[in-house]
């Protein structure tokens, strides 16, 4: 029987790489999604095989309600949610100083608060099975905690340290709780970002795609509360 898993952020360029190798790994994927533009693009890139194992819902993942009622529909139209890839995110750079409260917040919101939210929501149905992978995406650039993006940085150490815990917290019951920490990903965005650099040593996308199906592998059951850098 095909794995069910849920990816949030999954329309972003490391989100759809995800996707991508969890379809050629023969799972269902469902996809929240919040802009448009970026839906169709995910859906440009499947094929007539693939589109069917693909469900793609508009949700809100920084919202409590709307993730508990996406992870009720999957649950009740797949019977079940094997893995959770919890991989929405966003940049913002500045020091302390130069941070005001609205970056501030948008920095927790994306980075922590969505990992939260979706955790929260599919969590009791992976304890309620028996069983689960949880993967969060954190960050090579704030291990250790880095300056001149501190709301970045605090988000995304804040993933590590909600990681870990939670692992501690299900590590009997049957679910792993694992993160990777990419470094700067070769994405269209970071080229369009920083065009003056050399993207030869940045991480491909496919890469970080393939660590994070290597944690969510039913063979990874004894594998959690780890952050893989890549």
């Amino acid at each position: 029987m095909a794995r069910v898993a849920l990816v949030t952020g999954g329309s972003g360029a490391l989100g759809q790489a995800i996707v991508h190798r969890f379809l050629r790994d023969g799972a269902t994927v469902c996809v929240p999604y919040i802009v448009d533009a970026e839906r169709a693009r995910l859906e440009s890139s499947l094929d007539a095989a693939t589109r069917p194992r693909v469900m793609l819902e508009h949700c809100d993942v920084t919202s409590d309600g709307a993730m508990a009622r996406l992870a009720a529909a999957v649950v009740e139209h797949h019977r079940r949610i094997d893995v959770l890839v919890t991989g929405v995110g966003g940049f913002a750079g500045g020091s302390l100083v130069e941070t005001d409260r609205a970056t501030w917040d948008r920095m927790l919101a994306l980075n922590l608060t969505t990992a939260y939210t979706a955790a929260h929501a599919v969590l009791p149905h992976m304890l309620a099975a028996g069983g689960g992978r949880v993967v969060m995406i954190a960050s090579r650039a704030v291990v250790p905690p880095a300056g001149g993006f501190i709301g970045y940085t605090v988000a995304k150490a804040g993933v590590i340290a909600l990681m870990q815990a939670l692992a501690q917290e299900v590590k009997d019951r049957g679910v792993t709780v694992n993160a990777v920490a990419p470094s700067t990903m070769d994405t269209p965005a970071n080229r369009a970002a920083m065009p003056n650099v050399d993207p030869k040593g940045w991480v491909p996308v496919t890469a970080v795609a393939d660590a994070v199906a290597s944690l969510a592998a039913e063979s990874a059951g004894h594998v959690t509360g780890t952050l893989l850098q890549i």
